[in-house]
């Protein structure tokens, strides 16, 4: 049986978070586990309460998982506070956590704070050198590459200077890119490529970064290349994006069991990519 774990925070409204983790590691046929870092109260308008947990309860938590039933790929997302980041780049050293995909969640869609300054730099300096991929949005890049994003060049450049900083391979999401197709650009430390898709106009993007992350965990889970990894999680997202559920009044959820994602031959170009050299 293929293992993959979650370790992020709890969305009350199962749109994202360790909700979103769990359906979409079911809907890759991986058993998922998970370790809650935060509560919160959220629903599809927002967030309007977070609480995080102490951290000898989240490392009580992944020790729990890791020696009992064992880990295939590991998928962090919420931590929100320096302690927390620590007590797990602590676990993934310690308990050698496997293909650690790094989702570094900092603000809500609803402009609530996710990860405090003391967080972010204890990402940087405990976290990203640990991880196998990380996954930021535009947003996310810009802040930890420390430059502005506005075309796919910067994008690539900003992997660059983020697999810089220690870790092995970088997806920029390029969701917010103003580019007529959705361009994602994943860089492994020696090629960057492109990987493109269509765009889609659609209220049902409520956990749709948290879903590509566990996506990608639980590709790498099965064994899959990283590029096969991050093609497959963007086909799976966009079908999960265009299905969608009629659920809440504002940012809709995914339908994380939607039929055919994974290997829908969408994407432009072999395997979807466009290929430069690192």
């Amino acid at each position: 049986m293929t293992r993959a774990l979650t370790i992020a925070g709890s969305d009350s409204g199962a749109g994202a978070g360790i909700q979103a983790d769990l359906k979409t590691f079911a809907a890759h046929g991986v058993y998922g586990t998970s370790v809650i870092t935060s509560v919160t109260a959220q629903n599809t308008l927002g967030t309007s309460a977070i609480l995080p947990l102490p951290t000898d309860i989240i490392s009580a938590q992944i020790e729990a998982v890791a020696t009992d039933i064992g880990v295939d790929a590991t998928k962090i997302g919420m931590l929100s506070t320096a302690a927390i980041v620590e007590a797990v780049a602590a676990a993934i050293e310690s308990l050698d956590l496997p293909r650690v995909v790094v989702d570094p969640v900092m603000i809500a869609t609803s402009g609530e704070r996710l990860l405090d300054e003391s967080g972010l730099a204890a990402l940087r300096a405990e976290l990203l050198p640990r991880a196998f991929v990380v996954t930021p949005n535009i947003p996310e890049a810009e802040v930890l590459a420390g430059m502005s994003i506005g075309t796919i060049a910067d994008a690539i450049e900003a992997a660059r200077r983020i697999q810089a900083s220690g870790a092995a391979a970088v997806i920029v999401k390029g969701g917010h890119l103003p580019t007529p197709d959705a361009v994602d650009v994943v860089f492994d430390g020696r090629v960057a490529r492109e990987l493109r898709g269509p765009r889609l106009e659609t209220r049902h993007t409520h956990g749709t970064g948290c879903t590509f992350a566990s996506a990608v965990a639980a590709n790498l889970a099965l064994g899959r290349p990283l590029f096969d990894a991050a093609a497959d999680a963007k086909a799976y997202v966009f079908g999960a994006m265009r299905r969608g559920l009629a659920v809440g009044r504002g940012r809709q959820p995914l339908d994380h069991f939607w039929r055919g994602g994974v290997g829908e031959a969408w994407c432009s170009g072999p395997s979807g990519y466009t290929e430069r050299n690192g």
